[in-house]
C-alpha cells in the first residue's frame, strides 16, 4: 500500500528540519570559544527559528492542493523519502558530537544544501500563494550556505 500524506506534512517536515538546524547550531556555538564561529552559529540558530515560525503560520493555511504526477502518490513518496533521509539520519547526534570545527562547518553546509534542495522540491506541492515565502527562505539557506564557507575559507586560510 502507497503512503499519502497531505500538504501540512510537508510543512511539518519541514519544520522538523527547521528544529533540527537549531539544535546543531547552538550546541556548536555553546562548544566553540571562537567568537566569530560563536556569532554566526547563533545567527543561524536564530534564523532556523524564524524559518520554523513561517512554516506553523503557513501550516495554518494550507487549502488542498494536489501536484500532478505519473502515479498516485509519486511526489508525495518522494518527498517522504528525502525528508525522512534528511532529518531522521542515524548520524545526527554522532555528527552533533563533533569536536573539530571545520567538521562542524562541512555538516553545516551539507545541511543547508540539503534543506535548500527539499525547498525547492517541495514547492511542487504548496499552493502558488505561499510559493514566495518558500523563496525567501531558500535566498536565506543560500546566504547561509555562503556564510558558512567563507567562514571555513578564512579558518582555512589562517592555519
Amino acid at each position: 500500500m502507497v503512503n499519502f500524506f497531505n500538504i501540512s506534512e510537508i510543512y511539518q517536515f519541514a519544520i522538523k528540519i527547521e528544529e533540527n538546524g537549531e539544535k546543531f547550531y547552538r550546541k556548536v556555538a555553546w562548544k566553540t570559544k571562537d567568537k566569530k564561529v560563536k556569532d554566526l552559529f547563533i545567527f543561524l540558530a536564530d534564523e532556523e527559528v524564524r524559518h520554523k515560525r513561517i512554516f506553523e503560520e503557513n501550516l495554518k493555511k494550507i487549502e488542498k492542493y494536489e501536484p500532478s504526477e505519473s502515479y498516485p502518490g509519486e511526489y508525495f513518496a518522494y518527498l517522504r523519502a528525502y525528508a525522512e533521509g534528511l532529518i531522521f539520519t542515524k548520524n545526527i547526534e554522532k555528527e552533533l558530537e563533533k569536536e573539530d570545527i571545520l567538521e562542524a562547518i562541512d555538516f553545516g553546509i551539507r545541511r543547508e544544501l540539503d534543506s535548500i534542495m527539499y525547498y525547492l522540491e517541495m514547492k511542487d506541492f504548496i499552493p502558488e500563494t505561499q510559493e514566495l515565502e518558500i523563496d525567501k527562505i531558500i535566498k536565506e539557506e543560500r546566504s547561509h550556505f555562503i556564510k558558512l564557507s567563507n567562514l571555513k575559507k578564512q579558518i582555512l586560510e589562517g592555519r
